[in-house]
């Protein structure tokens, strides 16, 4: 696929995810606002599915050292830094109409925002590093750390399951068809930033 055509899927899947979201069922306390919630869920847990990808790509790497794999290693290392970062600004949109205020001493924001400096920091050492092994190792001890930070913080004003928590089945279903979209379009994002089947 050319990179023109990619970067038309890539845009076209993100408007479908946002259009999607906004058509999202309602909720009895939120009601129209939990909309963004669905959003701001589905682009986190996308994030973090493209940091596991790179992690997978890049443990795959280390046994067959084929530098195609760890290509995908790094495009969905990107694309993961991408979506946490950018998932930042809808965590503060969905504060905002969730808890009416930004509470920005909760300690997952402060862990997501920490992660986000280090994510970019870890791209920018990729670049500058330009070695296929490192990036693909750096990529696996970010996905740990991440993993271990997020089951390590306490969760104050997050819901640990508020999907499954929610008793409704059509919430459930159409969160599910909304995260599946936006890793689709994670997928495409991922295929679009990847270098050139060579060193980084």
């Amino acid at each position: 696929m050319s990179s023109r055509r990619r970067i038309v899927l890539t845009l076209g899947l993100f408007a479908a995810v946002a259009a999607a979201a906004a058509l999202g069922p309602l909720e009895r306390v939120l009601g129209s606002m939990v909309r963004i919630v669905y959003l701001h869920g589905a682009w986190v847990w996308a994030a973090l599915l493209s940091f596991a990808a790179a992690a997978i790509f890049a443990a795959a790497y280390v046994f067959t050292r084929r530098l195609p794999v760890v290509s995908w290693s790094i495009g969905f290392g990107r694309a993961g830094t991408l979506l946490w970062t950018t998932s930042l600004l809808l965590s503060l949109w969905a504060m905002q109409t969730s808890w009416n205020g930004l509470y920005l001493a909760e300690p997952r924001w402060r862990l997501g925002v920490q992660f986000a400096m280090a994510a970019l920091l870890l791209q920018a050492g990729i670049i500058l590093i330009q070695r296929p092994l490192a990036a693909g190792l750096l990529n696996i001890g970010f996905a740990v750390a991440l993993t271990a930070a997020l089951v390590g913080t306490e969760a104050v004003m997050h819901p640990p399951s508020p999907i499954a928590a929610s008793g409704s089945n059509a919430i459930r279903v159409f969160f599910a068809t909304l995260l599946g979209l936006t890793c689709l379009a994670a997928w495409q994002l991922a295929g679009l930033l990847r270098p050139p089947s060579r060193a980084p």
